[in-house]
Order: C-alpha cells, then structure tokens, then sequence
C-alpha cells in the first residue's frame, strides 16, 4: 500500500540529555531537541496487521495538520520544529476517517462497512494517570502519526478502544464523502472542545471569547465557542484568507495583526476596545507563538478570565504573574483530545448542524499528490487541506 513516511536522524542537540529509555527506544520526548534533517517520501509499504482487538479501517480522509508540516520543518540548526513525543520512521497522519473493511477476532461493536474517526492519542488505560482520568497524560501514549503509523495511508489498523462511529454524519452532510470529510476534522474539533471546556473549565454563556491563530485548532474554537453562547468571539492571524474562514465559522471581529502592527495598534487594545474596557473571559492559543500572544492576553484579561493554551512552540513565554492575581486569571496547559466524553460529543455537535467544520476544506488532493499537498500547505494559507487516499 501506499504511504507518506517520515524519517530523521538521531543526533540529540549539543548539551541536550536524552534518557536511557529514550536512547534505547529512539522514542523522544521532545522531537524538537532530538530529530536532526527530517523529510517524508511516499513508499510502497506492507499493509498493516490486524490484531484481535483492532479495526483495518480503509482511510477516506486525512487532514494535514501543523503538527504534520512542523516534524518536517526545521530550524536554523537543521532540527525538526516539532516539539512534542516523537518515534521515526513513522507514518504520518492522525486526522482521518475511514471505513472499516476487517475486524480483529474479538472486536465486539463494530462491523466491516461501519464508517469510523479514531481518536489520536492511544492511551494504555492502566497507569495512575489514566486510571485518575489523564488519558492524554498516559505514561504509555502511543500516538498515530507521531509513534504508531498513522492516516496518510491507504489503510490503518487501530484498536477499538480509539475508534468511534460517524455512521450517523451520512444523514446529516448527505453523501459519504462529506461524511468522511466531517469525521477527519472530529480530531482537530475534539483537541479544542478538550481545551477550552474540559481543561480550561469552560465560560458562561454572554462571555467575550478571543483566539489567536486562525489554523484548524483556531477555527474550531471559534466555532465551538460561538456554539456555546459567547457574545463576541474575536480573532487574529496573519492570513487574510483563514481571517475569511474565521468569520465563516463564527468569529465576530477577525484582525490581521501585522496590518493592525503598522498602524500602531496592538491586539489587547483591539480586544480591550471591543469588550469596552472589560476584557477577554476566555482566550485561547493556537497560534504556536506564545511568546508574542501570551503578553498581548495578559493586557486584555478579564477578571476571572482564562486562557487555554493548545498551540505547540519550542520557546519560552514572557508571563507577568501579577497581573493573574490582581484579576484571578488562570492559564491552562492542553493536549490531546480523549476522554470525558470528548468525542462522541463532538461527533454529535457536526451530527445535529451547530457546527458544521467541513467549512474550513479549502483544498484536497489525492495521497499520490501528497508532496504537492505539503508544498502548499507550509504556504499558511488554507484553512485545511484533506488528503484523499
């Protein structure tokens, strides 16, 4: 079958110490301190086993995702810019769908023909964090598309346990294709939904909402936050043309913050102006700059107001705590998307019409154009690009 690879060299950075287990493993913590000259080819590859418990699922749709573009990009040094668990080779890929052609001998609940998500985090469900309901900081994760083959393949074999039907999305989107399309964006859906309602404790419906970064994991919040009853939802990127799609999606106020840079304007004071004075009652970062959004959020925080961070970077942020005491700000860290009902919440949203995220395609290609795919994806234009094996 075919598949989209990726591969680098082992050479820990100058001065970074890698682990034993991770040394005997190649399995890194941080990708970004480790991987060294990375890229990714199409090969012709075995298709995958199917093991008692596991779903071959035929992959329909496949999202490309920053984290896909930043395993392949590098810094100055020559190192991949992902900063997150990482084992190569590895297929990569984790937002898809698909339709389930085999069964494993003691797969109970889904059938050859179902049409299916799986959730990207492959969590054990025997250590204490899973067991104390972690599931996304299990110290046994596996990830699809990090360190386990993922979606940017003809077909991928998950167990049961990550996978989750989209039987019910055909009557809603009308077709199997914009069915398939709507299940591959469940992933990127369900790591915002873990963010801002799970981690970050939610918001009253009325509050002021405002996301920094206009890719998927932005879009997303921005709908779900629009869903869930924020007055204003506010939103600023560098692309006009994902700043379009934001205001497709439900954004209110969409701003180009290197256009509003030269006229002098900062972000906070944009925010600040709009919610008269108030503030922001939950921000979110996807933009993966923390160290530009998080002082920007600061000056712009409501009492009581948070900031759920899901944007991945390899850089330290600038916080001034005072200003979290002084207005009992809360920052919290997210990641992954499993557990508390994520999925089948988020599956049911796109099933009932108040979010509808196959919005935000504006490309698809076939896998055999994967590498025209990533090209135009690393221009940071596009909402979402598909990938239709």
């Amino acid at each position: 079958m075919l598949a989209a690879i990726l591969n680098a060299t082992w050479k820990p950075r100058k001065g970074f110490a890698v682990s034993k287990m991770e040394e005997e493993a190649r399995r890194a913590k941080s990708g970004s301190r480790v991987w060294f000259n990375p890229s990714v080819r199409l090969s012709d590859v075995t298709a995958p086993s199917v093991g008692p418990k596991d779903l071959l699922v035929r992959v329909k749709a496949c999202g490309i995702c920053g984290s896909d573009l930043h395993m392949q990009e590098t810094d100055a040094e020559g190192y991949m810019l992902y900063p997150g668990l990482t084992k190569l080779p590895v297929v990569i890929g984790h937002e898809f769908s698909g339709e389930v052609i085999q069964v494993g001998s003691g797969v109970s609940g889904f059938k050859a023909g179902d049409m299916v998500t799986a959730e990207e985090m492959w969590w054990c469900g025997e250590c204490d964090p899973c067991r104390t309901g972690y599931p996304n900081q299990c110290l046994n994760l596996e990830e699809a598309g990090f360190t386990a083959d993922g979606g940017f393949a003809e077909l991928i074999s998950v167990h049961q346990k990550y996978c989750w039907k989209i039987n019910g999305l055909l009557s809603a989107y009308g077709s199997e294709d914009k069915a398939y399309e709507a299940g591959s964006l469940a992933e990127p859906t369900a790591v915002s939904y873990n963010a801002l309602f799970i981690r970050a404790g939610g918001f009253k419906p009325g509050s002021n909402v405002v996301v920094y970064g206009a890719g998927p994991i932005g879009l997303s919040s921005i709908a779900l936050a629009k869903a869930s009853g924020a007055e204003k939802v506010v939103c600023f990127d560098v692309s006009d043309p994902r700043l379009q799609i934001a205001s497709l999606v439900g954004a209110d106020f969409a701003f180009n913050s290197e256009e509003l840079a030269i006229k002098g304007i900062r972000p906070h004071e944009k925010v600040l102006e709009i919610t008269g004075g108030a503030g922001a009652d939950m921000q979110v970062e996807a933009a993966g700059a923390p160290d530009r959004t998080l002082p920007e959020m600061e000056k712009s925080l409501a009492i009581g107001g948070k900031i759920a961070v899901i944007g991945r970077a390899d850089v330290l942020a600038p916080v001034y705590l005072e200003s979290f005491q002084v207005r009992a700000g809360q920052i919290f860290g997210s990641q992954g998307h499993s557990g508390s009902g994520i999925f089948p919440n988020v599956i049911r949203l796109f099933a009932s019409g108040k979010i509808d995220m196959t919005r935000i395609i504006t490309r698809r290609y076939s896998l055999s154009e994967f590498g025209d795919a990533v090209k135009q994806a690393s221009k940071r234009v596009d909402a979402k690009i598909t990938v239709k094996p």
